[in-house]
């Protein structure tokens, strides 16, 4: 019994220590949260005055871009998986990990080959214990993202995508992607992430600016030195800023994931405490019983020794 007892002692220990690991965690997830937040409000303007521009260009430039025109029969895709590169977040990763499998699963059956970037190293692993071939990684950043990750990331996708197969030097058919599509996790609030999916590539204006109804086009922008020069310029950065979202959006995400994982990690500890201290309380009262027994025992069989040999 006093071995047990031990036991339950020690194992009320060690789940004190974890307890206090994870309530650390949890309150560092939580207050890092709010800074990622502010980070995805303070992008907002800089991304709709860029949104409005480049709507502009699509409209009235009367230009065409390899980044805004649709393949009629689109061959391959890029799928970029945006992971964490840390676990204890619940089912984050594998949440996003699912939507990308299905995803590919679509567009397999659209008759569409698909190129797979990740980023973070539990997308990474996932990929590499599966032996599926990755055509680039970037890990280091899930949780605290920055524009120039975001740059990084966005070059090496746009220049995929503006792969010229004619061009002897650059050219490579087998490269050329037709589509870019992104995988990551939109944070709604503390307690809801979702996995979600966008088209990157080629180009989706989301806002868009409405000629006058008089018929005479009057845009907001006059494109200095010409449209497609400013056109070349905008579209990546459009692209990295677009990229830089989806980030910051996945940062906040998985810091909400990993706080409410290590919230429900404390509580597990507690309620283990709670469930090791009554057990290792009943057990010290059975070994306490039983001394007493063994000890009243003791005496009275000492007393009727003692009366038989008088």
């Amino acid at each position: 019994m006093a071995t047990s007892l031990r036991e339950y002692r020690a194992k009320i220990k060690s789940t004190q220590s974890m307890k206090k690991i994870t309530r650390a965690m949890e309150l560092i997830a939580a207050s890092r949260i709010v800074k990622a937040q502010q980070q995805a409000a303070a992008a907002t303007p800089y991304a709709r005055e860029l949104t409005r521009a480049v709507s502009a260009l699509a409209t009235f430039g009367h230009v065409d871009h390899k980044l805004l025109t649709e393949n009629p029969e689109p061959k391959r895709a890029a799928v970029l998986v945006i992971a964490s590169d840390r676990g204890l977040a619940g089912s984050y990763s594998s949440a996003v990990l699912k939507e990308s499998e299905r995803l590919v699963e679509k567009l397999h059956a659209e008759g569409k080959e698909v190129d797979t970037y990740v980023t973070g190293r539990k997308a990474e692993a996932y990929f590499r214990f599966r032996q599926r071939p990755v055509v680039q990684s970037w890990t280091g950043f899930s949780d605290h993202p920055t524009y120039a990750d975001a740059r990084e990331v966005g070059d090496a996708l746009t220049a995929a995508f503006l792969i010229d197969p004619d061009d002897p030097e650059t050219g490579d058919p087998a490269r050329e992607v037709d589509e870019l599509h992104v995988v990551f996790t939109r944070f709604r609030s503390m307690i809801s992430q979702t996995p979600e999916v966008i088209r990157l590539l080629p180009l989706e204006v989301i806002e868009g600016e409405e000629a006058p109804e008089n018929g005479e086009v009057h845009p907001l922008y006059e494109f200095e030195p010409s449209a497609s020069e400013v056109l070349d310029a905008l579209l990546p950065k459009y692209v990295n800023h677009r990229l830089y979202f989806c980030f910051l959006q996945a940062a906040a995400s998985e810091l909400a994931a990993r706080q409410q994982a290590m919230k429900n990690a404390t509580d597990n500890a507690e309620d283990l405490i709670q469930k090791y201290t009554r057990i290792a309380n009943q057990a010290r009262q059975a070994g306490i019983t039983q001394e007493i027994s063994e000890i009243v025992g003791g005496a009275n069989a000492l007393a009727d020794a003692t009366a038989g040999s008088e």
